[in-house]
Formats: structure tokens, C-alpha cells, sequence
């Protein structure tokens, strides 16, 4: 008798299901091949539009702030290299500038900004172009391990 009762719940819900189907597709909510397929049948799907900007990263070198330019112009005065007074402009003395420089440091005279050229005109990092990246150390790694716990028999 328990079977039978629960044959007939279970088929009065199915039939249930199924009429809720038939009614959403008549009112014009059904499912349809446009929608995702873990969308339930009958429910109403909203589409939302993403706010998050996709910003591309530009290639190539950047041009420097002026201040930086000044502050370059500056390092190669002080060199001896450039005789003008820092406008923050990458002009052609700039270039010209850098370009003797470089020819006097050893460097490639191409009288644009590179690592090594910075680095000559104490601006850069003291890193760059010298060794690839290294992963920070943590602190945890520096410590001494703690002894190890005695164990006590009894």
C-alpha cells in the first residue's frame, strides 16, 4: 500500500512539473536554445551586462614625465654631457647629450634611455638588467626551526 501511495506522489508531482513547463511556454517564457542551459525551466533569465573595463596594456616604451626628463637632464650636466638648462623636453641636445654619454661610459651611443644608462647616471634601479627577478624571502623561512617537542613516556 506504501508503494502505491508513493507511485501516486510521485506521478501527481511529474504531471505538476510538466504543466508548469506547458504554462511558461505559453506565456512566452519556455525554454529556447538562446538561453543557458542551467537555467531553469519557466525561470526568467537576466542578462546583465559586464562593468568591468578590459584595459589592454600598450606596447613599447613609454615617454618620461618632464620631471624625469629635468631630472635626467640634470644627471647628464652634472656629467658634463649637456650644457643647457633642464626643460623637461626631449629635445635633440637631449639626445645629443645622451648620446655622448653613453660613448663616454662604454655604452651602446644610441641617445635613448636604457637600463644600463640610467644606472651610469646614478637614476636607476640598482637591479636592472644585472640579474633576473628573485622571489621574495619570507621571514618564516629565516628563522631557526623550534626544537622539537619532547615527548614524555609514562
Amino acid at each position: 500500500m506504501r508503494v502505491r501511495k508513493a507511485t501516486h506522489l510521485a506521478l501527481t508531482l511529474l504531471v505538476a512539473a510538466g504543466m508548469g513547463v506547458g504554462a511558461a511556454a505559453a506565456k512566452g517564457q519556455g525554454t529556447s536554445s538562446s538561453k543557458s542551459p542551467s537555467a531553469r525551466p519557466g525561470s526568467k533569465t537576466r542578462h546583465t551586462k559586464s562593468t568591468k573595463k578590459v584595459t589592454r596594456r600598450e606596447r613599447g616604451q613609454k615617454a618620461p614625465a618632464p620631471e624625469r626628463i629635468s631630472e635626467i637632464q640634470s644627471a647628464l650636466a652634472k656629467d658634463g654631457s649637456f650644457s643647457g638648462k633642464p626643460s623637461g623636453k626631449w629635445d635633440s641636445d637631449t639626445v645629443d647629450a645622451m648620446k655622448k654619454f653613453q660613448e663616454t661610459h662604454g655604452l651602446n651611443p644610441s641617445g635613448k634611455l636604457d637600463a644600463k644608462t640610467l644606472q651610469k647616471l646614478g637614476l636607476g634601479s640598482q637591479t636592472a638588467g644585472v640579474a633576473p627577478p628573485m622571489p621574495p624571502v619570507s621571514t618564516s623561512s629565516l628563522a631557526p626551526n623550534p626544537p622539537p617537542a619532547a615527548h614524555h613516556q609514562q
